[in-house]
């Protein structure tokens, strides 16, 4: 299976535009993919800086319908889109996304899309921690696309 996801706003392994970290508009960047595999029944999204003190979670969105094969940029930050589609808490203590912001150095930012065999049983302000716990043993497939961000 070849599960990719990739974005036409920087390549991977390449610098992050401003555009979409706190020193620019702050808005999610456009993503792609490829189908996922077969038998999923929703799709995963989560954004962290691992380089980060503990790690950093700059998004997490979820219940994502797996015919759906791109996000614009500028997601709404809100919980419930028109879709179906759920977004949770970010470590910035907010809903959406929330991007690249290193306070010192060059950090890499990690977009994983997650193929799942389920939907998630959200709630209000679900964490990656929520997720992660939900969606243990229904993984299908993965796709992974990193960015990165210098300080300013």
């Amino acid at each position: 299976m070849n599960f990719k996801l990739i974005s036409n706003a920087f390549a991977y392994g390449q610098s992050i535009p401003t555009k979409y970290t706190c020193h620019g508009k702050n808005i999610s960047p456009p993503l792609e993919w490829t189908d996922p595999p077969q038998g999923c029944q929703s799709l995963v999204l989560i954004v962290d800086d691992p380089d980060a003190p503990h790690g950093w979670i700059h998004w997490v969105y979820y219940n994502i319908d797996p015919s759906i094969k791109s996000l614009n940029e500028a997601c709404p930050k809100v919980y419930e889109l028109k879709d179906g589609s759920c977004q949770g808490m970010t470590d910035y203590r907010d809903i959406g996304y929330s991007g690249p912001c290193p306070p010192s150095g060059t950090h890499r930012y990690f977009f994983t899309l997650y193929a799942l065999d389920t939907l998630i049983k959200g709630h209000l302000n679900m964490t990656k921690e929520d997720l992660m716990s939900q969606i243990s043993g229904h993984i299908i497939g993965t796709a992974q696309h990193m960015g990165t961000y210098s300080a300013r």
